[in-house]
Order: C-alpha cells, then structure tokens, then sequence
C-alpha cells in the first residue's frame, strides 16, 4: 500500500462523519485496508499474513455474536413485560366480570361505597348480597357463605382478603404522591 493510502485510511472515520457519509456509501472506504498497518521497532511498515485478515473475520464475528446476544437479553426483557402486562390484562377483566356479577346479585337495600357486604347462595343456587357477615347470622345461618367484599369509592368490588394489601398499596402511594419532589417531577414531564 502506498504511503498516502495509508494516510487516508488512518485519518477515515469509520461513521463517515468527516466526508458526511455513510459507511456504506463512503468511497474513501474502498481505499481502507481491513488490517491497520503496524511498524516494527525501526518504524518500517511489516507485510500482513493472511492470519491477519482470519483474525479480522473473528473479531467482527465476535462482535456480531455480542451484538445479538445484547439485542436477544433486551428483547427478553420486553417479552417479559409484555407477558406481565398481558397477565395484568386478564386479572383487569376478571376482575370487572366479578365486579359485574356483584353489582347483579339480588340485594334488598342500597349498596354505599365505603361498606363490607356479604355474599351467599340459596339452596336454589340463587346468590345474595347482605349486611350481614357469617358471624352476624351465627347458628341461624340457612345459606353458604361465598364471601365478603368491601365495595371502593370508585363501585369496585374488593375481597376483603385482599383489602389489607390493597389499603398499604393506597398508603404507599399517597406517600410517593404527597413528596414534594415526586410532584414536582411529574409537573416538569407532563
């Protein structure tokens, strides 16, 4: 290779920035060479064997195996999401059928939001709603007991197993919400 080509290959950005092109369409890559030239002790350039340009071909094989593997763990990443987001989905729309049914079931009062209620299931497989808890109806209970719902501000039903965690949810979140610095985030993003 000529002293001038190896000039231009020395001073080539490889991104093409220098010329304003691309990699691709870059011209002045045609005139690279693939294997830098290296200088002995005296400073005389060496010939390169072809085990040079076999360890070129290696390194860019490398270089796409880590490239795939990058790109393969961030896509898993986002599958992972997806698949929670999809869970997330259906315990959503289970949730609105069970809320539904609820707001079905026979009841011979007005439903408030902020109260408990009860729910059984007649002999004839019919169910009901009441004030009433199972130990409220002691030994006089004639029906099954299927389980007590909390009914949310927003008319949603909450099984009151699941009340406790639901409330220190709400706490944490009105915490993160009542910090002024996360207020003020959320003003500067939206």
């Amino acid at each position: 290779l000529s002293r001038d080509k190896l000039q231009l290959g020395s001073r080539l950005d490889m991104s093409g920035e220098k010329s304003g092109n691309s990699l691709g369409n870059n011209a002045a890559c045609a005139n690279a060479s693939l294997v830098s030239v290296s200088s002995d002790y005296e400073g005389v350039a060496t010939r390169h064997t072809p085990l040079d340009l076999v360890d070129l071909a290696r390194q860019i094989q490398e270089a796409n195996q880590f490239v795939r593997a990058t790109a393969t763990n961030k896509l898993q990443v986002v599958l992972d999401q997806m698949r929670a987001l999809q869970k997330k989905a259906h315990n959503i729309l289970e949730d609105a059928a069970r809320d539904k049914q609820l707001h079905e079931v026979a009841c011979n009062f007005v439903k408030r939001p902020g109260q408990t209620y009860h729910l059984y299931k007649k002999s004839s497989g019919e169910m009901f709603l009441s004030m009433l808890s199972k130990e409220d109806w002691g030994q006089s209970l004639k029906h099954e007991y299927c389980g007590s719902y909390y009914l949310g501000l927003d008319h949603s039903w909450i099984p009151t197993s699941e009340l406790e965690h639901k409330t220190n949810d709400l706490v944490a979140i009105e915490e993160l919400l009542s910090n002024n610095n996360v207020m003020k985030q959320l003003e500067h993003t939206s």
